[in-house]
């Protein structure tokens, strides 16, 4: 595969979530980690549901709408 990344695979597999629509997102008070997930207990500058999709590999399973 010449000209793609891994990356542009992964994205296309992945079930977009909106974070800021979860129930489980917040904002931090740390400025190198501004997201939040409080259903796993991380913080993150990413937006959590790819944080959890290169993790496990599989959409956030944890999504509540609010």
């Amino acid at each position: 595969m010449i000209g793609k990344s891994r990356t542009d695979d992964m994205g296309k597999k992945m079930k977009r979530v909106n974070c800021m629509a979860c129930r489980h997102f917040y904002i931090t008070w740390d400025s190198s980690f501004p997201k939040g997930r409080r259903a796993f207990q991380f913080k993150t500058s990413n937006q959590p549901s790819r944080d959890v999709f290169h993790s496990s590999g599989q959409p956030c399973l944890k999504f509540q709408a609010n």
